[in-house]
């Protein structure tokens, strides 16, 4: 059947509308944790950043829970089509899977990886009140202390929380997990002295730690951060060879078109590149650390096999 001229004229009419308004439709960016950590501040970089590069709004939106999972459970229930998208973070997407407790997320098969954005150091920080200023005198407190020593975290299986498990598997001291719905809740109740310890991300204790109003015992890493290089290591602080690492990513829904993934990952790098918007990450207390969508896919298989051998040792 052919088309008559005014057919076909309504019909690309209709096809560069249709464009128009994908084109206009505002991007969705889902942060699985509270306002005020790493993933919140990144987020808010990325979405006023890309914005302008993408010629959509980009929205961010807290939906913290479950460790990071609730957040990108709802990335996974999108369409495919670009307008939902998530940051993703360690515990969620290489650990939870690997637990009694893992929810119905299955990261590396209902999303998508779109790129690596930073990796974040973690650090076990201690209320002023409380008097312990280093990891030794941790350690003997909760050894003494009848019933242990509580410490928050952002939520059950996320690297924060299986960190100090890892510690406390090393050292066989008695540390009570608290969860929270992100590091800066955490952090908050450290600084109140609601709660004695807590393992949060560096973003979250930072300006406490500079201000004098909270003690970082040591962070997680190999190496110090040259964020907050006066914090020892746990290994410094008398654990040999403890590492635990964090980081967070970009996702879309499984399915996602691979020229978007391209796109969209090419903007985020360029983003992480610029000078000015690199200082602003680092200013987060957060270390850009970029990998496009394939680097990105090959880095998490790695980081979820490391993560499950961690769990099993565990129990």
């Amino acid at each position: 059947m052919r088309l008559s001229r005014r057919a076909m004229l309504a019909l690309a009419a209709f096809a560069s509308s249709a464009r128009a308004q994908e084109a206009e439709r505002p991007i969705q960016l889902i942060v699985p944790f509270a306002p005020g950590a790493s993933s919140d501040g990144l987020a808010r970089i990325l979405a006023t950043s890309l914005g302008p590069r993408l010629k959509r709004t980009v929205t961010p939106e807290n939906r913290p829970g479950g460790g990071g999972s609730v957040g990108l459970m709802a990335v996974a229930r999108a369409a495919p089509d670009g307008a939902t998208i998530g940051i993703g973070a360690t515990g969620a997407v290489a650990i939870s899977p690997h637990t009694a407790e893992a929810t119905a997320l299955r990261p590396l098969e209902q999303l998508t990886p779109i790129a690596r954005l930073a990796d974040i150091p973690l650090v076990l920080v201690a209320s002023k009140a409380s008097g312990m200023t280093t990891l030794a005198e941790v350690l003997a407190r909760a050894r003494a202390t009848p019933g242990g020593l509580s410490y928050g975290s952002t939520g059950t299986n996320s690297a924060q929380h299986l960190s100090i498990e890892l510690l406390k598997a090393r050292t066989g001291a008695n540390l009570v997990h608290i969860p929270y719905r992100g590091s800066a809740p955490a952090a908050t109740d450290v600084l109140t002295g609601a709660v004695p310890l807590a393992s949060v991300d560096l973003t979250s204790a930072a300006p406490h730690i500079a201000s004098g109003a909270m003690v970082g015992i040591g962070v997680t890493s190999a190496a110090r951060t040259s964020l907050a290089p006066g914090i020892p290591t746990l290994a410094e602080g008398g654990v040999p060879g403890f590492v635990a690492t964090a980081w967070l990513g970009l996702f879309g829904p499984a399915g996602l078109p691979p020229a978007l993934v391209a796109r969209l990952a090419a903007e985020v790098g360029a983003v992480l590149a610029d000078g000015d918007e690199r200082a602003r990450v680092l200013a987060l207390s957060c270390d850009p650390s970029f990998l496009p969508p394939a680097a990105f896919a090959a880095f998490l298989a790695e980081q979820s096999a490391q993560w499950k051998q961690a769990v099993a040792t565990l129990g």
